[in-house]
């Protein structure tokens, strides 16, 4: 089995001091208040830090707080306790200098695949001939050249996605923040955009927080994969992905990465996630 790094958080544990840290989630807590089943507990104090150009995926069950934390990284909810920083900022509001990526693309459906990515740029003021510009290159990259003037109801699923993530990355944002983006595509054209959603990290030397289910995709795509428990969610585990890049394809054959799919299914197991018996 390969070397793993093994963080187990308990609620009073603080991070060291890390100066270079992109992002820092410091015992960070979360509790939905007043809701039908009253108090809902969706996240116990979670503390992380993230490097700049750092690819992590947080890999758990659904209603274990993956989504929640993410929205937090945003500042679309506050927290209830703790604090998150990027890039030394606290974090007290939306941000509006990161990217997001939901698992519905939410694309607007009367405008066509290259204005959908420039409302992005409308937005935000930007210069549009130079947007449009960047826009066209990014549909490219995914393989939407011809498409460009496309409605979302001509699309495929997939396709509106890459839509959807050049959108997301047309003012070059230094964080990318991704939830379930690939979830409810097609096996074939989800290992076709991870392959995609890789290039284009790695050549704008995004920092992608990322979130799964899926553990073959957690593997295959991440430096690090924080494995969450059943909710209230706390982070259980923090593997290091030691595999080179780029990735391909023809490496989940590789017993090495079998070896990370089975040591991350086995901690499941141990949560009670999975559950064998008949």
């Amino acid at each position: 089995m390969p070397e793993c790094k093994m963080n187990i958080m308990t609620d009073t544990q603080a991070l060291p001091p890390v100066s270079d840290a992109h992002v820092r989630i410091e015992n960070v807590s979360k509790v939905f208040h007043g809701g039908r089943k009253g108090d809902v507990e969706a996240l116990r104090p979670v503390s992380l830090d993230i490097e700049r150009g750092e690819f992590v995926s947080i890999l758990g069950p659904s209603g274990c707080g993956k989504s929640t934390l993410l929205m937090l990284l945003s500042g679309l909810l506050d927290a209830s306790a703790g604090n998150i920083r990027i890039d030394g900022e606290k974090v007290q509001g939306p941000k509006s200098d990161l990217g997001i990526v939901f698992q519905q693309d939410v694309l607007l459906e009367w405008r066509g695949a290259l204005d959908n990515v420039l409302l992005q740029a409308e937005i935000r003021g930007a210069d549009m001939k130079a947007a449009e510009v960047k826009a066209r290159e990014l549909l490219s990259m995914v393989s939407l050249t011809g498409f460009e003037d496309a409605y979302p109801r001509e699309l495929s699923g997939g396709m509106r996605q890459r839509v959807s993530i050049c959108r997301a990355l047309l003012h070059e944002p230094p964080l990318l923040l991704m939830d379930e983006p690939f979830g409810a595509l097609d096996a074939m054209t989800r290992d076709q955009l991870q392959i995609d959603l890789m290039k284009l990290c790695a050549e704008r030397d995004m920092t992608v927080f990322f979130i799964t289910h899926s553990i073959p995709e957690a593997v295959f795509l991440s430096d690090r994969v924080v494995v969450m428990t059943p909710r209230p969610g706390r982070i259980e585990e923090i593997v290091e992905i030691d595999l080179p890049r780029p990735r391909r394809l023809a490496m989940r054959e590789d017993p090495k990465f079998t070896s990370y799919v089975r040591q991350l299914t086995n901690t499941f197991k141990s949560l009670g996630v999975f559950r064998e018996e008949y």
